[in-house]
């Protein structure tokens, strides 16, 4: 195989400032502390992130003939992800976001739609996008031209080559389903939000909608818990629980996105599921300490350091809902030594 990691889908050019409590009124000016650029999306993350950790990335999407896919091209460059598979899509532009970040790090957001529902990939171009170890395709929902049907014969293909395969999604509602539902029986590691995965599921209660998604057809789920960690569930009935690092938040723009590809990461390294959530975790805390995605991530050995010395919260037993009786703790990275070792020999 030629790549570790696909990052197949939604890439977008944000453009973030923080804080913002409101909008200027009539032709007003506030002023912000922060303003960033960055390379995003549900795809466009993931592949920075896992090129950050070493991985041989490639990403597959569309961009515009535009200057923001200029730069969404170059800042790719910048990473050493390969780009052959991005497609300049004549009539539309690069999909772009306005990311207005809250003091609390929350990030409403005034979103273009562009070249991410345009790009189509075709028979002729299968066989180097499937040219990798695992397969990851995020943003579903914005991909008009793939998701009718296309995304759902690619992740068949690579599940037929023996491709490792990972699904997220983008801010879904129940209306989505219908597009995630066939991809689901072709999924290895599907990972939205509890919000994402409640408005899929039409169900609240964790366990239930896990279960619920399970049926469809996925090997397992992760469902990102934002301050309140991770779980994970699969169809050996595995039940994993990793609690979130205490961190002060400054934007939680693209955290699931870098959490997918710190779990690819820890598949690419060979770790045990705990250690591939624990190393997600740690890649989506890390992003959300900076303003744009990855922008707290540098080095895989940065990240290794981060689990080392980054407190994890820790709640009173039985507490599973309030989570009121917080305290902090450092908890060993997955099997130390010897991930670091293995992640250090490659």
């Amino acid at each position: 195989m030629t790549f570790d990691y696909t990052a197949l889908g939604f890439h977008t050019f944000d453009a973030l400032v923080r804080p913002v409590n409101d909008i200027p009124p009539a032709g007003g000016t506030y002023f912000v502390d922060d303003f960033a650029l960055a390379l995003s999306g549900a795809a466009g993350s993931a592949a920075v992130v896992a090129a950050k950790h070493g991985l041989k990335v490639q990403a597959v999407g569309g961009v515009g003939n535009d200057l923001m896919g200029d730069w969404v091209l170059r800042r790719f460059a910048d990473f050493g992800v390969d780009t052959a598979m991005m497609q300049r899509c004549d009539g539309v532009a690069t999909s772009s976001s306005v990311v207005t970040t809250r003091p609390d790090g929350q990030r409403p957001a005034l979103h273009k739609l562009g070249a991410t529902g345009a790009f189509f990939v075709g028979d002729d171009q299968l066989d180097q996008v499937l040219d990798t170890k695992i397969l990851h395709v995020g943003g579903v929902g914005l991909m008009d031209a793939m998701d009718k049907a296309r995304n759902a014969e690619i992740m068949a293909e690579a599940k037929r080559r023996g491709i490792t395969t990972t699904l997220d999604v983008f801010a879904s509602t129940r209306d989505d389903f219908a597009r995630i539902k066939p991809l689901l029986p072709h999924t290895d590691y599907f990972m939205p939000s509890e919000e994402e995965a409640a408005a899929l599921s039409g169900l609240t209660d964790h366990e239930d909608i896990a279960q619920f998604l399970l049926d469809q057809g996925a090997g397992a789920v992760i469902l990102t818990l934002g301050a309140n960690g991770a779980m994970y569930r699969d169809t050996t009935g595995a039940r994993i629980d990793i609690p979130a690092y205490r961190i002060d938040m400054i934007c939680s723009c693209g955290c699931g996105d870098c959490f997918n590809a710190g779990f690819a990461t820890g598949l690419h390294l060979r770790w045990d599921l705990a250690g591939c959530i624990r190393i997600a975790q740690a890649s989506s805390a890390q992003n959300a300490t900076g303003l744009g995605s990855q922008a707290g991530i540098t080095t895989l050995d940065g990240t290794l350091k981060f689990m080392e010395t980054t407190p994890l919260r820790v709640y009173a037993e039985g507490d599973t809902n309030g989570r009121s009786d917080e305290t902090s703790t450092l908890l060993p990275g997955p099997e130390d030594p010897p991930a670091r070792r293995a992640a250090r020999s490659g």
